[in-house]
């Protein structure tokens, strides 16, 4: 069974001078917050280990699409995208027959190159949105539909949805046109919503193993559930404690390009439930903690020096792994050069987690704190436990902040702005707000 191990050592004051002391006072917050987790029921939690009756479905229809297509496309955006891709970058091994492809933007460039290469006859769209109305991905949806009508192919055999129950317009159209799909329940958010058929079934129809992935995120949901020695609890508690002084920014650095894609799935889930303007309370806030996505060892000649040398404001995650699925011996070349010869008959595996701990190192050093998570290899079960992992992490945030974990409000001033100029009926009064902004200055423009 693959383990998860948390290591947080380099983020404690008798480590690193900038660290951190835990007192009395974040014990209380600590113990609040694992009270209010215990009471409050929230939808991602009941997902490890409550969809069993939909498993069989999904795994069905993942196996028949799997049988009749070469692409998958995901039309989604969000967390309909991110988590998919997260989760396939880490899990391919270029082995499953399948092309998988997420359209989560609506470059028109883009999207014309993607269309244009795709086989309609052996391409299965997998639509995502929970409501319906998300501007994006409907408009690709109403493409591939005039594309398959254009082609003659019915939609129904080219097209699933993943949406509401029965609410919204995602929901009407595939009543309406009888379209296979699967339900994203209502409890659970786009961020959240990555063990739920939204990336279960793009995984499964890539060949890998969803229970096994469940299997790991309800082992986490135990770990994450302890009174003690609760990893998600201290990262959470970390975190709050250094935007107390300062550090609002939490570097998520993976040394591995399998996780790579980890850590964008990370900053919409710590930047969109995190980054606040009121509490529970009504209060004005304006809180949040701002994630950084890097990757090992790219990075460490793009970023590292600003981590390593400016201000005392970030936290940095390095997140490793113990056993590489494959590794590459470096060859005894060019001898006569010391500065390289030392190289010869090590591994690649060896070289990567050598930069690691030479950057956390240098980190300590520094004075800076760190956090590293260990996974002993990557596998559907250690990515679905670090998922969750960072669910109950970002849950455990939220409570300490007190503030509403779950929704969005400063998303949605966009999306109406965005009706608004594209000529939505009964948004003509944002339209007017709009162009009641101070009008541009030809002076602050240049060419």
């Amino acid at each position: 069974m693959s383990r998860l191990v948390f290591d947080f050592n380099n983020a404690m004051a008798q480590r690193v001078s900038h660290g951190f002391e835990i007192t009395s006072n974040d014990e209380a917050m600590l113990k609040k917050a694992h009270s209010a987790m215990k009471a409050k029921e929230m939808g991602f939690r009941s997902l490890p280990t409550g969809q069993e009756e939909i498993l069989d479905d999904i795994i069905a229809a993942a196996s028949d699409i799997a049988e009749r297509f070469n692409n998958f496309v995901v039309l989604g955006i969000g967390g309909s995208a991110l988590g998919p891709i997260a989760v396939h970058r880490a899990l391919d091994t270029g082995h499953s027959g399948m092309n998988f492809i997420v359209e989560d933007n609506v470059d028109p460039e883009r999207l014309k190159r993607t269309f244009d290469g795709l086989d309609l006859k052996k391409t299965m769209f997998n639509v995502v949105t929970k409501s319906g109305k998300t501007s994006e991905t409907m408009a690709q949806m109403m493409t591939v539909a005039g594309m398959l009508k254009k082609a003659g192919l019915k939609l129904t055999d080219h097209m699933i949805a993943t949406t509401d129950k029965q609410n919204g317009n995602l929901a009407l159209i595939a009543k309406k046109e009888g379209l296979k799909t699967f339900v994203l329940p209502d409890s659970v958010g786009g961020r959240f919503s990555e063990l739920s058929p939204v990336g279960l079934l793009p995984a499964a129809v890539c060949g890998h193993n969803i229970r096994s992935m469940l299997e790991g995120a309800a082992h986490m949901d135990e770990v994450c559930s302890r009174k003690d020695k609760n990893p998600a609890a201290m990262f959470a508690l970390l975190h709050v404690m250094g935007m107390k002084k300062g550090m609002n920014l939490s570097v998520m650095m993976p040394y591995a390009d399998s996780l790579k894609y980890i850590s964008d799935w990370y900053a919409q889930l710590w930047a969109e439930s995190l980054g606040k303007k009121v509490d529970l309370n009504g209060n004005v806030v304006f809180v949040g903690p701002t994630p950084i996505k890097t990757l090992g060892v790219t990075d460490q000649h793009s970023q590292v020096q600003l981590y390593v040398e400016g201000p005392f404001d970030k936290i940095v995650t390095f997140l490793k792994v113990d056993k590489f699925r494959n590794d590459l011996e470096i060859p005894a070349a060019f001898e006569y050069v010391d500065d390289i010869a030392f190289l010869g008959g090590k591994t690649f595996g060896q070289l990567l987690k050598a930069e690691q701990s030479a950057t956390e190192y240098a980190l300590v050093a520094a004075n800076r704190p760190n956090i590293t998570i260990t996974l002993s290899e990557v596998d559907e079960f250690s990515v679905g436990a670090l998922l969750y992992f960072f669910e109950m992490a970002t849950a455990y945030a939220g409570e300490m902040m007190g503030i509403n974990t779950f929704d969005q409000p400063g998303v949605e001033e966009g999306k109406l702005a965005t009706f608004a100029l594209m000529g939505k009926s009964g948004f003509e009064e944002k339209k007017l707000q709009m162009d009641a902004l101070p009008k541009r200055k030809e002076k602050w423009i240049m060419q």
